[in-house]
This record gives structure tokens, C-alpha cells and sequence, in this order.
């Protein structure tokens, strides 16, 4: 199902034997637009620290609790390495993550398989088999995930259509199911007020992270006239086949 990333921040995030903490952020790859590591804030608990989670860890959602239970317990929690989140992650972090909890980077239990999501066909290939795992070479293990983003962090950048600016990036849905970013919601107050418009990662052509810039394929106009947006829950199979095909025609 799909979820506005702000409604994820600030939930409880239950281990099989007491609160952990809260999601306090989410990060995801910027060539794949897939969800690797979710935040938690751990303060209280353990203070001042902050937990970074694989998604495989996370259970579904329960909307009523506002929780996800994890398949962990606090212990395991406390002895997991410290990691600093205001820092860039690097692969070595990744694999002593999971070495640490025992599970496999290769994602053997076939999480990143198809899952609820809308898009058809085959998953990107996961970030280990795809990009080789971290135990190849110390430059290697040493060398920051450059690709691993924060949805804080680019929450507020300008979208730039092909023509011209045309507002910022508001937030972000994602797949809950198979931790996916769907579509990019972006603010177009200050062009067509009243109007909220979505991007699919697909139309994505360059992000400039030092000016804060998402370039995308599509002109101000096309974007303007795209399907509108409603809720996350309207957002179903239905309208990804009607934003894919009025799409269809943009390189």
C-alpha cells in the first residue's frame, strides 16, 4: 500500500520485547529508488542514539498502533553497531549491520522480489549483487554509500521541469510492501495554486545535490495536465495505469 513518507515518520517501532523508539527518517537509493535503511530513534532508551534498520527487519505496518514490529529484540538492538546516521554510510557499515543480526546481504529470503507494488516485471537487482558486496577490497568497504539518501534531507528540493522551475518536492510515496518510492509529490503553489502534482522516479533525469535540484524529463505544461493527485489511498492500480500511459510519450 502506498504511504505518504511523512505519515511513517514517528512511528512506534516495536521489538519482540518492549518499544524501541520511533522512525525518525528514511533512506533510500537514489539509482534504484529503492528504501535500504529506515532511522530510529532510539532516545530514552538508549540515549542520545539513533539505530540504523534494514527494511527487511520491519513487519507491516499496524495503522491503528501507528507501529511496526521488528523481528529483533532490544538486546540485539543495543549491541548493534554504532553508527554515527549523521555521517555517510558506507558498505562496510552495511555488511556489519547484517552480519550482526545474521542475516545475508544477497537477500536470500526474496524480499526484493515482486511484491504489492504497480510497476510490473523484475526488481532492480539489490544494492550487494548489483554493486558487489563489502568484504570485496578495502577501497570497497571503506567507501561511502554515494547513492544512499535521506528523505529529510530532500524533502524541500526544486523541481526543475524541462522548461523552467515548477515547485518543490513535498514529499515522497512510498510502497509499504516492497519499500519502493512510487512517486515524488511535488508543491506547485507559487506556478498553479491549490494544485499538487506527482513525479514518477522514472522521469527523474539528474538530481544536483549541491543546489538542492531535481531535473526532470517532462515540460511545465505536461506536467500541469498530468492525472491529478487525490490521497495515497486513491492512488491504486487504476490511476498507475493512466499516469503511466499519459507518461508514455516522455523520453
Amino acid at each position: 500500500m502506498l504511504k505518504r513518507a511523512s505519515e511513517l515518520m514517528g512511528c512506534a517501532i516495536a521489538a519482540s520485547d518492549g518499544r524501541l523508539g520511533q522512525l525518525s527518517d528514511i533512506l533510500f537509493d537514489d539509482q534504484t529508488w529503492r528504501v535500504r535503511w529506515v532511522v530510529v530513534d532510539a532516545g530514552g532508551w538508549l540515549t542520545d542514539r539513533k539505530v540504523l534498520l534494514p527494511v527487511p527487519a520491519l513487519g507491516h505496518l499496524d495503522a491503528a498502533k501507528h507501529e511496526f514490529s521488528v523481528r529483533l529484540t532490544k538486546t540485539q538492538i543495543e549491541h548493534s553497531p554504532d553508527i554515527d546516521t549523521d555521517q555517510s554510510v558506507s558498505r562496510r557499515m552495511d555488511a556489519e549491520v547484517y552480519d550482526h543480526f545474521g542475516w545475508t546481504p544477497y537477500w536470500g529470503t526474496g524480499f526484493y522480489q515482486e511484491g504489492g507494488g504497480y510497476i510490473g516485471g523484475a526488481m532492480d537487482a539489490p544494492y550487494f549483487e548489483a554493486r558487489g558486496h563489502a568484504g570485496e577490497g578495502a577501497a570497497a568497504g571503506t567507501e561511502a554509500d554515494v547513492h544512499l539518501r535521506s528523505i529529510h534531507a530532500v524533502t524541500g528540493y526544486h523541481l526543475h521541469a524541462a522548461d523552467g522551475d515548477i515547485g518543490h518536492i513535498e514529499g515522497f510515496l512510498v510502497d509499504d510492501e516492497d519499500w519502493s518510492v512510487r512517486y515524488l509529490l511535488v508543491e506547485t503553489a507559487n506556478w498553479w495554486p491549490g494544485k499538487n502534482v506527482l513525479i514518477s522516479p522514472r522521469s527523474v533525469r539528474k538530481i544536483d545535490w549541491a543546489e538542492r535540484l531535481v531535473h526532470v524529463n517532462a515540460d511545465r505544461q505536461k506536467i500541469k495536465d498530468s492525472p491529478a493527485y487525490e490521497t495515497p489511498e486513491k492512488t491504486d492500480r487504476a490511476f498507475a495505469r493512466r499516469f503511466d500511459a499519459y507518461y508514455a510519450d516522455v523520453p
